[in-house]
């Protein structure tokens, strides 16, 4: 264990909030490992950087010697989360949560030290509860209480079907912190509501409420939405490391540094603080980014691929170097062969035809690093090079018949 400062220094980089630390600081005195609990709902069967966001705090949180819970929330999974919902969420199928649970663990032992993670299901103590044992649960808050929650208010004051069911939520998610015993449990800001929940009811089973540690939204690829699949606007920690190291590398110079805070083990806080003020001398930001996409494509495959990445990267954006280290993307054309704009669209580098034709009048646009300007330039199946927009968009592509 480190010392009680050093400890929750570590703890509270990049937090929101903590509920409260007083009582975090009271609980390591403690001398024993704390369970620390959070989370997931199965309702996509991928994880993006997003979601790494709490991975990584209960990866801090193994390091310093504590106990985490990785809970699936395969019984609330069946619920559907309210939280931030306009409307009432189409719950998942018992079959659909458990396909998708099955991905998880392979994809979160990237970043969580296996042999200090605990994985639970909550239908583990659900799926024994009866009806009976439902009522008396939800018979631990108010329709009152419930609407305060903000996403509950704003619909009601607009007049929007709430489902009962969705006033369950917060208390389910509560319980499991009374059934896991939890010392501590993380979460996004908008899931504060659902994690006081789990305070209120550990008192009421007669447990130390658990310390609430909120975590930021990390805003995704556009640098204004909190990171989503369904807004295209994530990294998926599965994708090919090229593309981990390429998308990076687009984000905003100033978002950059919420990404480090949030997502990066090996540049600490102080070295953080020391990197800010040497870009504000001069140093060059691509090199910080660089570095951050440099551990982000490796944590999630390895040293070698990210250096290849990283090489292939630079060979694209400079024009020098081996763009044979790129992955090779097959993409499918009409036999008869396909015009510039639309291959760049196929390819998935640009998002219209008429944005790609924009590219080509500005001369933007590069097949093998030579500047492409001729909308009529056609590519037939057999075609194998690298395609560019701009610097940053590129893809090595090899095209096949559809």
């Amino acid at each position: 264990m480190s010392s009680i400062e050093e400890s929750i220094a570590l703890i509270s980089r990049g937090a929101d909030e903590i509920l409260k630390v007083e009582e975090l600081e009271s609980r390591l005195k403690l001398g024993r490992p704390l369970r620390v609990k959070a989370g997931f709902d199965p309702t996509a069967p991928d994880l993006h950087l997003g979601h790494t966001v709490l991975l990584n705090k209960m990866r801090q949180f193994q390091d310093l010697g504590h106990q985490v819970i990785f809970l699936i929330g395969d019984f609330t999974g069946m619920i559907g989360d309210p939280t931030g919902k306009s409307a009432t969420r189409k719950p998942l199928t018992r079959e659909e949560v458990l396909a998708n649970a099955e991905t998880y663990a392979e994809q979160v032992f990237k970043v969580l030290d296996r042999g200090r993670t605990e994985v639970r299901f909550n239908s583990e103590w659900f799926g024994k509860m009866s009806a009976a044992d439902m009522i008396r649960l939800a018979g631990q808050h108010t329709v009152a209480r419930m609407l305060e929650r903000d996403d509950f208010a704003k619909r009601f004051a607009a007049q929007q079907s709430i489902a009962i069911h969705e006033f369950l939520y917060p208390l389910v998610q509560g319980y499991d912190s009374v059934a896991l015993q939890a010392d501590v449990e993380l979460g996004g800001t908008d899931q504060k509501f659902n994690l006081l929940m789990g305070r209120g009811l550990q008192e009421h089973f007669g447990q130390p409420p658990q310390i609430v540690l909120t975590m930021p939204l990390l805003e995704g690829l556009d640098g204004v939405h909190k990171m989503s699949k369904s807004l295209g606007n994530y990294i998926g920690i599965t994708e090919p490391a090229i593309d981990i190291v390429n998308k990076t590398m687009r984000i905003g110079d100033e978002l950059m540094w919420k990404w480090i805070e949030l997502l990066s083990f090996e540049i600490t806080a102080a070295e953080a603080r020391r990197l800010r003020e040497e870009v504000a001398a001069g140093l060059n930001p691509r090199d910080v980014k660089l570095r951050l996409a440099r551990e982000l494509a490796a944590r999630f495959h390895g040293a070698a691929a990210a250096e290849q990445a990283i090489a292939g990267w630079h060979a694209a954006v400079t024009g020098r170097g081996d763009t044979s280290l790129l992955p090779l993307q097959e993409v499918a054309i009409p036999a008869e062969g396909i015009r510039i704009a639309a291959l760049l669209t196929a390819a998935g580098i640009t998002p219209s035809n008429s944005e790609a034709n924009r590219k080509l009048k500005e001369r933007a646009v590069r097949v093998d690093g030579a500047v492409v300007e001729d909308p009529q330039l056609s590519f037939r199946p057999g075609f194998e090079g690298v395609l560019q927009v701009g610097k940053r968009n590129f893809a090595r592509v090899r095209l096949v018949a559809a």
